[in-house]
């Protein structure tokens, strides 16, 4: 019998072996290396010098253990099994699309593409169910990730919206290292008959196997890393990324069910494939089109000074001030644009008397702001005026290969 009372402490076991992996290490290293990129983006847009973001890397691989262990779960209890998903085709594929474009890395495209590959050509030898259903399960645990942290670390950024104004935003960036316990399975010729039951409702294992008399089930470590990039920009980062999270969700309930009816139809099998990769990008594109088709937020306001960003344990920050908050007022003086607060802070010396708005708190205040020991800052980023053409972000993911083939498809047709 498979011991299912003890299957937690099982998948605990495994995800404590993988722990020890070097190459589990190696991915939370390259983790690592997104959020240094993210870090001096934001030092960009600052242009100031900010402290280490080892925090977010620790926040990233706790919250990639907690999703790792709801992800092993799902998968042991649903049925999908790394015997026939192709891991070992999946990553080389996402690598080298990921050299076309960024997003691509994602499993939803290769695993996709090895099912139609696999439906039509015979090649690879994969079972196209326990590739969707993998796929599904990854999206399952993502999109929790995405609810619970997708806004944390936001960082603020300058984009074109739909009438060509330079307005304020944020762009989500996450990535979490998830180290998961996954179903396999191996014939052994010297199991005792009758020694393997597993349960009929496992609906991604096939009756034939999963009756058989000298089947072996069993738990390994494996590593997977999973990646968010969203952008918000009519709504906060908080509210955007469980908007995001609901559509992954409902997106990766749908490839479930498909890949579940797919096991012995062609028919289903090709739809499963086929949306696998499409529905990813409708999510992807539905995202997208809310934030550019509602009014942005992030823009000068006839109250005053408004906010697109404060830095954590700035002057700002320990004053109350929050993004969508809105100087009215510095030592009495009345503050509308970037060059009033210029003034005042070159001709005053600390302490500042600020009168803002808390938006959060939907009510005014009155707070003394000292300059940091860096120098003469507060630690807030005012909304973009319109004049920041130099600093508005482009929305391209496009690798080396999509960036080439872009260039060289301009010379061919006369493009500038």
């Amino acid at each position: 019998m498979f011991p299912f009372g003890d299957i937690f402490p099982m998948i605990l076991v495994n995800i404590e072996l993988m722990l020890r992996e070097p190459v589990f290490w190696l991915v939370v290293v390259l983790v690592g290396l997104q959020y240094r990129r993210m870090n001096s983006l934001r030092e960009n847009i600052y242009g100031v010098p900010l402290k280490s973001n080892w925090n977010e890397v620790g926040t990233a691989l706790i919250f990639g253990l907690v999703g790792g262990l709801l992800g092993s779960v799902l998968m042991v209890f649903i049925g999908v099994t790394l015997t026939g998903s192709g891991l070992m085709y999946i990553w080389p594929l996402a690598i080298l699309l990921m050299l076309v474009n960024a997003r691509f890395i994602c499993f939803a495209y290769a695993g996709g593409i090895l099912a139609l590959s696999r439906i039509f050509f015979g090649f690879p030898q994969i079972n196209v169910s326990q590739v969707l259903a993998l796929v599904a399960v990854l999206h399952m645990v993502e999109s929790l990730l995405i609810f619970f942290s997708g806004y944390l670390g936001a960082i603020p950024a300058f984009f074109r919206d739909r009438a060509g104004r330079v307005v304020g935003g944020f762009t989500l960036q996450k990535f979490w290292p998830i180290p998961i316990a996954a179903l396999a399975f191996v014939v052994g010729m010297d199991v005792p008959p009758g020694s393997v039951d597993m349960p009929g409702w496992w609906p991604l294992i096939k009756p034939g196997v999963r009756d058989a008399e000298n089947i072996i089930y069993t738990l390994i470590p494996v590593v997977a890393a999973l990646g968010y990039g969203d952008m918000a920009i009519a709504r906060d980062p908080r509210r955007k990324s469980r908007i995001s999270a609901g559509y992954l969700a409902l997106y990766s309930a749908v490839l479930l069910l498909l890949a579940v009816l797919s096991d012995g139809s062609t028919l289903l099998g090709v739809v499963a494939a086929l949306f696998s990769p499409l529905g990813h990008e409708l999510v992807i594109n539905i995202g997208r089109r809310l934030e550019m088709a509602d009014p942005p937020i992030y823009v000068p306001s006839p109250d005053g000074l408004a906010l697109l960003d404060v830095l954590p344990d700035s002057p700002a920050w320990r004053a109350g001030m929050r993004s969508g908050d809105v100087i009215l007022a510095v030592n009495g003086l009345p503050v509308r644009r970037r060059a009033d607060l210029a003034a005042i802070m070159y001709a005053v010396n600390p302490p500042l008397q600020v009168d803002f708005l808390s938006r959060r708190k939907n009510r005014y205040r009155r707070e003394l702001l000292f300059y940091s020991d860096e120098g003469r800052v507060l630690g807030f980023l005012p909304v973009p005026e319109g004049s920041e053409e130099a600093m508005v972000m482009e929305l391209s993911t496009a690798g080396p290969l999509g960036r080439w083939f872009s260039g060289f498809w301009r010379r061919l047709t006369g493009e500038k």
